[in-house]
């Protein structure tokens, strides 16, 4: 018998292999992406002392498409102007486990467009 496994599950794993190779530093924090069906957010992390330095989503913009390339790029400008404003240039791109196509690669482009670099 064949045991089927969620789509959910195959990206939570593949999310804690990449998690074990990246984490984000006070110097070089980690930008954490997650999407769901309806939106789309955003973390910048200190994973040193665990503690999030800034945040956005599709939610937070009050965005009437946030589930759409649109809405993840904007989430992507808002998340970069807010990292300039705190002096965080240089940030380590965590894509969740989510492949980078679509909202995610809008939302790193975006963000690279408005000044992140990564």
């Amino acid at each position: 018998m064949i045991k089927q496994v969620s789509k959910d599950l195959v990206r939570v794993r593949k999310h804690e292999r990449v998690r074990e190779k990246i984490s984000g530093t006070s110097d070089k924090p980690r930008l954490s992406v997650y999407r769901s069906n309806k939106n789309i957010s955003v973390q910048v992390i200190d994973d040193v002392k665990g503690v999030t330095l800034a945040s956005s989503s599709s939610e937070q913009l009050k965005l009437k498409n946030g589930n759409n390339v649109d809405g993840a790029a904007q989430v992507g400008e808002d998340i970069a102007k807010k990292c300039l404003a705190k002096k965080i240039e240089c940030v380590v791109f965590d894509r969740g486990g989510y492949l980078y196509h679509g909202r995610i690669q809008a939302l790193a482009e975006a963000a690279r467009k408005a000044g992140l670099k990564f």
